[in-house]
């Protein structure tokens, strides 16, 4: 034999060596997957989707101060709240909710309010506003607060 069709033997003994090796490590291995798949749809209960109800708060603007100069913070916030019969009374706290946010953000210094990443302050702000609400004797029409929007300056 001469050394081209000798490479080209061993290539080709190689490539259905390794063929083979896949083949039979997927046939090993399937049904340890497919049990491992159907444990979990097994454990996964089918859960009945929520529906929700948005109120959308625009433009709350936030001034703070750091590094010798203001620092202006723009933020969209939407509330969320289950869907039901009877219509949410958002108008009413829209007010509460901006007073909140405003003296809240407005009390932290720069640095921190822009190293917080936006889950944090969203749990942040439902914190305060549930404490704000109560502290007013006021009922919370909604249970998150979201962030759409963050603007910084």
């Amino acid at each position: 034999m001469t050394t081209p069709r000798l490479v080209l033997l061993m290539l080709l003994l190689n490539v259905v060596t390794v063929a083979g090796g896949v083949g039979v490590s997927y046939w090993l291995l399937k049904p340890g997957l497919e049990g491992a798949a159907s444990s979990e749809v097994a454990a996964a209960e089918p859960v009945e989707p929520s529906e929700y109800e948005f109120y959308a708060i625009p433009k709350v603007i936030v001034s703070v101060r750091g590094d010798g100069r203001e620092h202006y913070f723009v933020l969209d916030l939407a509330l969320q709240a289950d869907l039901s019969d009877e219509p949410k009374k958002f108008e009413q706290a829209e007010p509460l909710v901006r007073n909140s946010v405003v003296g809240y953000l407005s009390s932290l210094p720069f640095d921190e309010l822009r190293g917080l990443k936006i889950s944090e302050l969203q749990e942040r702000l439902e914190t305060i506003l549930f404490a704000d609400f109560a502290s007013k004797n006021a009922a919370v029409p909604f249970k998150h607060v979201l962030v759409n929007k963050l603007i910084v300056q």
